[in-house]
This record gives C-alpha cells, structure tokens and sequence, in this order.
C-alpha cells in the first residue's frame, strides 16, 4: 500500500501528460513514420513512446492510490496567485510584439506587483518603470540586444543616448 494518499488534481495532471505524449509521439511519426529504424524520426519515435508508456503507468498508479482529504486544488495545487501570474504571462507573451518591450514589460510588472503585493499605484508604476528601464537600459545599451519596439519609439531614444557619448 501506498502510504502518499492522491493529491488534488493529481489525476488531471498525468491526464495532461500522457495527452502531450501522444501529441508528441504523433509529432514525431510525422517526421518519417516507420520507414526504417536507421530514419530520421525513429529515435523522436522512441524517446516519445517511452513517455506514453511512462504516461500510462504514472496514470494506473495514480488511479490505484486513495485519494486525500486534506487538500483542495484551488488554495493548495493552484491558487489564485499562480493562475493570474500564467495568465499574466499569456499575455506578455501576446502583447510583446505589437506594444514591444518596454511598454509591455512595464504593463506586465505594474499589474503583477500590485497584484501580489498590495501596494499603492505609485509604489508598482516606480518598481515596475525602474526595473524595465534598468533592464533596457544593460542589455539595449551595453549587450546590444535588439528588443522588440513595437510603440516605444526605441530607436530615437537609442540614437539620442549614442549622440550625447
């Protein structure tokens, strides 16, 4: 007998894997199907077929346990705090390309630090506006990394800054 009871959500979890390791294994079909052991896609198909088979056996040992009491998904697995900050994520991720970096970054900082720590709008615009400037300000000025522009104008900024050195 297992002496770790289930946790919440454990099941929607290895469900999830074993989904992804199919959507994988089908991946790697894709690449040569079953030509020949010595094709391109044959070692993608293996490497994927072990993680479906690991999949299933995580999911009939998980299924086998008895489930806990304790534990709730929404305070203990997945709290609020980590859904807002995935979905905070998303969309840094789908707004970086048309707003750009600094705007983007500087949204994403604001909304995010006043929403964990519960300070004041001054507090979040200055924490968020310092750290991207910070940040912009290493890797735009000493490392030359290119950042997406989007809205900012960056490049006059840029040129402005080389100009006055």
């Amino acid at each position: 007998m297992d002496p770790h009871p289930r946790r919440p959500g454990e099941i929607v979890f290895t469900l999830f894997l074993l989904a992804a390791s199919l959507g994988l294994l089908w991946s790697a079909y894709g690449i040569a199907g079953f030509e020949a052991l010595s094709s391109p896609g044959a070692v993608p198909m293996a490497t994927t077929a072990i993680m479906v088979i690991a999949a299933i056996m995580v999911l009939v040992h998980t299924l086998r346990r008895p489930a806990g009491s304790t534990q709730t998904v929404a305070r203990h697995i997945l709290p609020l705090s980590v859904v807002v900050t995935i979905a905070m994520i998303l969309g840094y991720a789908l707004l970086l390309r048309p707003l750009g970096f600094i705007p983007t970054s500087v949204l994403f900082l604001a909304v995010l630090v006043r929403f964990l720590s519960r300070r004041s709008i001054l507090f979040c615009a200055v924490v968020s506006v310092g750290t991207v400037t910070l940040i912009w300000l290493i890797f735009r000025m000493v490392f030359s990394v290119l950042m997406p522009a989007g809205i900012f104008p960056e490049a006059r900024i840029v040129a402005f800054i080389t100009q006055l050195f």
